[in-house]
């Protein structure tokens, strides 16, 4: 699975928007009805496959054995137990470092609510709430709630709890919000052996730790053999908005493909309902439906570096074991014989 941060999105509402742009005509006479074309988003969703979907995470509270999975919780990508937390103030950097600040002039008395000095991207809170330069508890940094930034890593302020992973090194941190303000780290992280399921990613390292806690998900729960801990859930979340409105992906590549469907079945519907329609504009629907989808395909299987390197240490370790290993007369390299975890446990 390539885990999904980054990618943006807009709801079905605004793709229809667009359509029907190059449906004037339809739409002032009211000829198209969105209802019919709901399952048709849906669908390229599921054909574009679970890449699209955004990488989410939380950390779950256990008690008597099982807890609730999140609302809009679709895939399981992996999960740790979580022990023992420090509480920080902010992120740590490791190390020695020496950073330079820019030197910007100010006036003495500035106004806080007044352009540029105004930061809604940090927090819409007092004194700016409300007024001209910040949109009362709307958050600006991030394009959906919760949607993770790289080059801020805590994220919106104002959004809360939140969770993420953090890479120092050859391990990890966990790094929780809570609504409090209070930021807790945790540096103890235990593996969780999950039992397989349909929720669950056929390459989950969770189906093969060898450990003695282990969970199962039923029935929208995550059931665990301890009574109560800490669990952090990485997954895919379910393409809704916390309204429940629909979800595509907006990406320049991607969205001719969702436009060019829409207008396909948008033609169809005219045909089916014995309206006139101009047969060279169902030919040419036909073939930029064709072309996009292709298009759109190739983008989201091509794979990313990280997947071109797992394919190439494996490819090299077969051709280690198929070439090389018999005419050895020195120990094995363990690192050919070993499977080496993104995720290293304290």
């Amino acid at each position: 699975m390539d885990y999904n941060y980054t990618l943006k999105y807009r709801t079905f509402d605004q793709l229809l928007e667009e359509v029907l742009i190059d449906f004037q005509k339809y739409a002032l006479e009211n000829m198209i009805e969105p209802q019919t074309l709901i399952k048709v988003a849906k669908k390229v969703n599921y054909d574009l496959g679970l890449r699209l979907n955004q990488t989410k995470e939380t950390i779950l509270e256990v008690t008597h054995g099982k807890v609730k999975l999140p609302e809009d919780f679709y895939t399981f990508n992996f999960a740790m137990i979580c022990l023992d937390y420090e509480v920080a103030t902010g992120y740590n950097v490791g190390g020695t470092n020496i950073q330079e600040v820019p030197y910007t002039e100010v006036p003495a008395n500035p106004d806080l609510c007044s352009e540029p000095t105004v930061n809604c991207a940090v927090c819409n809170s007092n004194p700016c709430n409300g007024t001209a330069g910040c949109s009362a508890n709307t958050p600006i940094v991030n394009y959906l709630p919760g949607q993770f930034d790289p080059n801020s890593p805590y994220g919106d302020t104002c959004i809360k709890p939140r969770v993420f992973m953090n890479c120092k090194g050859d391990t990890y941190e966990l790094i929780q919000i809570l609504p409090t303000g209070e930021t807790r780290v945790y540096n103890a992280l235990l593996p969780l052996r999950m039992k397989t399921s349909q929720s669950i990613e056929c390459d989950c390292p969770n189906l093969y730790f060898n450990t003695p806690n282990q969970g199962w998900i039923k029935n929208g729960y995550l059931y665990t053999t301890f009574e109560t801990g800490k669990v952090y859930l990485n997954y895919q979340g379910s393409l809704e908005d916390e309204e429940g409105n629909l979800l595509v992906p907006d990406h320049d590549m991607l969205n001719e493909y969702y436009e060019y469907a829409l207008k396909k079945r948008i033609l169809e519907n005219l045909i089916m309902n014995d309206e006139t329609v101009n047969p060279a504009k169902v030919q040419l629907i036909q073939d930029g439906y064709r072309t996009s989808r292709n298009y759109a395909l190739s983008i989201v299987n091509t794979p990313n570096f990280e997947e071109m390197k797992k394919l190439w240490w494996a490819n090299r370790k077969a051709m280690y074991g198929k070439y090389y290993d018999m005419f050895k007369s020195y120990p094995t390299d363990p690192s050919f014989n070993t499977y080496h975890s993104n995720i290293r446990v304290l």
